[in-house]
């Protein structure tokens, strides 16, 4: 497992599980459904600007470029070989993609630039001062009638869903998860300068449940 100075960790927590990432997520979260789920409620049109927060190999960035030809995307991460990857998939689609190398507490984008951002399973990677971070730049970088939409581990729904998480919290670490498997996330984006958050779907998935949000600025 490698970090740098600002703890970041790999996607699967070990640089050596990344090549496998695309084929465990889409058994284990079905990725196609929720995502689909997601970007159906975040109502996108064509010439706006989406971020794709912590965009791992791309999958949602290549997804909307494939429907959206004149939106502008963009999509950051902080794991270079995951952005390889991503990089690599948006070629084979002939999606064009202003892919970035960074962090989502400090991100490297102007103020009010994005009608839309997403994050898609990274919350649950970050510590709790992180997530904090994290969504005071999405408030900073989306526009005044923003909307940010997640999808990320949330609240199990029953005792076996509750026990099934307890894996997400091994693998990445109890400091990361306890907030998402608690339910917290709604409230940590309404205590941080999200006007409106709306919980507006969960999936019933192996290791718990997959909840998404749509929040207004």
């Amino acid at each position: 497992m490698k970090k740098n100075g600002d703890n970041y960790v790999p996607a699967l927590r070990y640089d050596f599980l990344t090549r496998f990432y695309d084929p465990l997520v889409r058994i284990t979260t079905r990725e196609t459904t929720f995502k689909r789920a997601l970007l159906k409620q975040a109502a996108l049109r064509e010439g706006q600007n989406i971020l794709d927060l912590a965009c791992g190999t791309g999958s949602l960035s290549v997804a909307i470029k494939n429907n959206l030809e004149k939106a502008n995307i963009f999509a950051i991460d902080a794991d270079p070989e995951i952005l390889k990857m991503a990089r690599a998939k948006a070629a084979r689609h002939d999606a064009r993609i202003a892919f970035e190398q960074g962090f989502s507490d400090a991100l490297p984008y102007e103020n009010e630039t994005f009608d839309r951002v997403f994050s898609t399973l990274a919350f649950h990677h970050l510590t709790l001062d992180k997530k904090i971070g994290t969504l005071r730049e999405i408030l900073r970088v989306l526009k005044p009638d923003g909307e940010f939409h997640m999808a990320d581990y949330g609240l199990a729904r029953t005792k076996t869903q509750f026990v099934l998480s307890k894996i997400i919290s091994k693998l990445d670490g109890f400091e990361t998860t306890h907030d998402n498997i608690r339910g917290r996330l709604g409230l940590l984006m309404e205590e941080n300068g999200f006007t409106t958050v709306e919980r507006t779907g969960y999936f019933k998935t192996i290791f718990g449940t997959i909840r998404l949000f749509r929040s207004l600025k």
